[in-house]
């Protein structure tokens, strides 16, 4: 019992925290989105649609010691009807430096400094195969464990406009199955801001590797990778952005497929992805294109013949009806092919809806 207490008075100790518990500063945010979302599919006989709604309530918590370090966390409250779980982060110490250190839940440096790439705000698009592994997205590799930490340099780090981010975690003790599961990771990540004048230009690149494993046959490769993007905005009424960002490297996936005694595919992809938006006064309007490609394969190695590919284009128009609520209409149209062959995802989605955000 000494121990123990010993135990709890170097952390209460450590985090300055004061030895009589008050109420933490908080504040609340969230989102509701209400719409209709129309989808034409080439292989099916007829249209669909149906209303979308969706969710969100978030609660932030921060508080500051005595020496300046900040610490903070947050929580989602998820509408069941519609999510699939909570949204739960660890805890984040910002320290007076500019500096932060992220310890559980941390992520994954490398998609920390995706850049952003504009594209539809609506909600429409249609559900890829699940056999179809090309990726969609820039950070599309290094899957982390919750049990790591995320550290984030202040800004302008060693230079002015650089930030950087490192992240690492460890095995969770979840038991191997037919199905790989993520053992370890490491991720590095950087963002470069230049002020040209008018225009403000953004590089973010990331690398990042993960370990799994498996019941069976040894796996032949694990997840990593690499993405680098940018943008340039200008503009102070009128913005323009232009961004553009491209992505390669292994993942594994859990798709469905059961091949070997494995439940898990293993792809070697890259992907593709640009965009375009221009806000007029209360007007967003945004276009984005994606091209992902992947050769997938079974977890001891027997590769597919051919890739699969998932090309995706899409545009919305959004309009600032009132404060903190947006009137949206988003067109997607998506081609894709799995092993070479079309799929059933093939055709086009629209969306009507708006956004209410606190």
């Amino acid at each position: 019992m000494k121990k123990e207490l010993l135990i709890a008075s170097a952390l209460v100790s450590t985090m300055g925290v004061a030895s009589v518990a008050e109420a933490v500063t908080y504040t609340m945010s969230g989102n509701h989105r209400a719409g209709v979302v129309g989808s034409s599919v080439d292989s099916a006989a007829g249209d669909t649609t149906a209303v979308s709604n969706q969710s969100s309530f978030t609660v932030s918590l921060e508080e500051t010691t005595d020496n300046g370090m900040t610490i903070s966390s947050s929580f989602m409250l998820a509408n069941e009807a519609v999510d699939t779980g909570l949204g739960t982060a660890g805890i984040t110490l910002a320290f007076t430096d500019g500096s932060s250190l992220d310890l559980l839940n941390a992520g994954n440096a490398a998609a920390t400094h995706d850049v952003s790439i504009p594209g539809s705000a609506g909600e429409e698009g249609l559900t890829i195969t699940t056999t179809n592994n090309a990726p969609t997205g820039l950070d599309f590799f290094g899957a982390a464990t919750a049990l790591g930490l995320e550290w984030h340099s202040a800004p302008d780090f060693v230079s002015d406009g650089l930030s950087i981010s490192v992240s690492w975690s460890t095995d969770d003790g979840a038991a191997n199955s037919a199905t790989a599961i993520a053992k370890s990771h490491a991720a590095i990540g950087a963002t470069y801001v230049y002020d040209a004048g008018e225009t403000d230009i953004t590089v973010g690149a990331g690398y990042s590797e993960t370990d799994y494993g498996k019941t069976g046959a040894a796996m032949t490769d694990d997840e990593n990778g690499f993405h680098i993007g940018f943008s340039a905005v200008t503009g102070e009424e009128n913005v323009l952005t232009i961004a553009a960002g491209f992505g390669d490297g292994s993942s594994v996936e859990d798709d469905g497929t059961v091949g070997n005694g494995n439940a898990s595919t293993q792809n070697d992809g890259d992907v593709v992805r640009a965009g375009v938006s221009y806000v007029i006064e209360d007007i967003t309007i945004a276009v984005g294109v994606t091209a992902g490609e992947a050769n997938d394969s079974d977890t001891i190695g027997t590769a597919g013949a051919t890739a699969d590919n998932h090309d995706v284009t899409d545009a919305s128009v959004s309009y600032a009806v009132a404060s903190g609520v947006t009137a949206i209409l988003g067109y997607t149209n998506q081609q894709s092919k799995d092993e070479g062959q079309a799929d059933t995802s093939d055709g086009s989605s629209w969306y009507i809806g708006a956004n209410l955000s606190f």
